[in-house]
């Protein structure tokens, strides 16, 4: 698929005017990394659809249309920025734990391991019985079957992932729950009368903005980072008793405020009750239903704040017996085949 190809997908998914896409021009160098699939095609391509969303905006707001023109490679130095991230002209900090990677089970299977967050780490620890280190997380990995200790995580609430081909990964419960769904859906939560794309003066397309950003390592991250780059006023909510990973909180809050709220007090629910009535967009990555436990449902949202964006990002959809699995797009990545065919190329 070409980078025009994969755009008017994107673009004709969310329902958006095909007209519009006069306005793109894409390079088409891919691939550009090593890899057997198209990331450069998928790079260009989202980037694009972005950008020419926020295009669309401006339009709506000004009457200018713009063109939109991503360079392929510079739109996979995007996809990969935190690998160019300096801080005072230095290295960032580890962006992963030593413990972390691949390792070969007794079956002759691969597990993937996500041990980037301290209690992570310290529940595989503890589900293996060994020493943090990683020569010894291999030798009692080997004393187990893949399958076995991929659910035995699982069940555990840890993060971890066997490594399936795409065909083990399509005669799963969860791959048949969600193969009918789309890449990705648009429902209507509640009514509410029109109104402009943002506040006051449009120099930037989404000038005027406000976005609640309630994400943490890189998927809803950059999404926030995305909407901040075209002109949103962008506020990061974390819990402050949550963990996270140093050099993706900077390159990944590019252009954010941030702040925290504890909502597992009444206090902090009502903080962010409050904020939600001025805000525009609601973006949460946390796993199905975990807010909705807290009242921040999209339906609550929109009778606090009518005509609100609700978006929701989780790993493993919110459908099938793995929708409330914890998990990170490496491991999803490691589940469904993508590690298995990178492997069988390399």
């Amino acid at each position: 698929m070409t980078p025009n190809l994969a755009l008017d997908h994107l673009w004709t998914a969310a329902g958006c005017d095909a007209a519009a896409l006069d306005a793109v021009t894409l390079s088409a160098d891919d691939p550009g990394l090593p890899s057997v699939y198209r990331v450069g095609t998928l790079a260009t391509a989202t980037i694009a659809a972005v950008g020419l969303a926020a295009a669309e905006c401006f339009r709506l707001r000004t009457g200018c249309r713009q063109r939109v023109e991503v360079d392929a490679r510079r739109a996979l130095a995007a996809f990969r920025s935190e690998r160019y991230l300096r801080i005072d002209d230095g290295p960032p900090p580890a962006l992963r734990d030593p413990v972390m990677g691949f390792y070969a089970t007794r079956d002759g299977r691969w597990i993937q391991l996500h041990t980037n967050f301290p209690h992570h780490l310290a529940g595989i620890l503890k589900v293996l019985g060994c020493a943090n280190d990683r020569a010894a997380v291999a030798e009692a990995i080997r004393g187990w079957d893949g399958a076995v200790l991929d659910q035995t995580l699982a069940d555990a609430g840890l993060c971890a992932a066997l490594i399936r081909s795409p065909r083990e990964w399509a005669a799963l419960e969860q791959a048949q729950a969600i193969a009918n769904l789309p890449l990705f859906e648009i429902t209507r939560i509640g009514d509410a009368p029109p109104e402009p794309a943002g506040r006051g003066g449009a120099d930037r397309p989404l000038a005027g903005v406000r976005v609640l950003d309630l994400s943490r390592i890189i998927a809803g991250p950059v999404a926030g980072r995305a909407l901040a780059q075209h002109g949103a006023q962008v506020l990061l909510i974390n819990g402050p008793h949550l963990p996270n990973i140093a050099p993706l909180v900077i390159d990944n809050g590019r252009g954010k405020r941030s702040a925290t709220l504890d909502l597992r007090g009444a206090e902090g629910r009502e903080r962010l009750r409050a904020l939600v009535g001025d805000a525009d967009v609601f973006l949460q990555a946390y796993r199905p239903g975990a807010l909705a436990a807290r009242g921040f449902t999209p339906e609550a949202l929109a009778q606090v704040r009518p005509g609100i964006v609700y978006v929701s990002v989780s790993a493993y959809s919110h459908a099938g017996p793995w929708a409330q699995r914890r998990g990170f797009d490496s491991l999803v990545q490691s589940a469904s085949g993508i590690a298995w065919t990178e492997s069988r190329a390399a």
